[in-house]
């Protein structure tokens, strides 16, 4: 017997929950064991390697969907272990940028190589059709996950 169509979505949404709880803890357990790391201090790294030039710690805390709390306690950790760097922002004395180090650079290169050796073997299962088709799908879910445009 098959359940009604809102039970059905319900179903949908706790398996990816599920699916992306264990990718998230094998991924984090994975960065622990091979590069003493974690997956907020990862998701961070990836996001400065997108800006060379830095980011502001305010946008680092909403590129990473965390609070600004936790950017500040993780950038302190990475500049300690001399993989950022902050400065005072030019343009407003009272907002730090943070910008990758070379040592930041060379550590986030070798661990994203591993990330995508981690995350291609957890798909392996699926063909090349089934990929594309997921990621389909769920950029249709994701575009209605998204709040409304506000006009100004």
């Amino acid at each position: 017997m098959t359940a009604p169509a809102e039970h059905e979505s319900l179903r949908l949404w706790l398996r990816l929950f599920t699916c992306t709880r264990l990718i998230e803890r094998q991924i984090g357990s994975a960065l622990k064991r091979e590069f003493g790391s974690s997956l907020p201090r990862f998701d961070l790294l990836a996001q400065l390697a997108r800006f060379p030039h830095g980011m502001r710690m305010g946008e680092l805390s909403e590129r990473t969907l965390t609070t600004g709390g936790n950017v500040t306690w993780i950038v302190r950790a990475l500049e300690a272990d001399g993989y950022v760097s902050r400065r005072i922002a030019r343009d407003d004395k009272r907002a730090a940028v943070v910008r990758l180090s070379a040592a930041g650079r060379r550590h986030f290169s070798s661990m994203a190589r591993a990330h995508e050796q981690w995350i291609i073997s957890m798909f392996t299962s699926l063909s090349t059709e089934e990929r594309h088709a997921m990621h389909d799908m769920l950029g249709t879910v994701k575009s209605q996950c998204r709040p409304p445009r506000r006009s100004e």
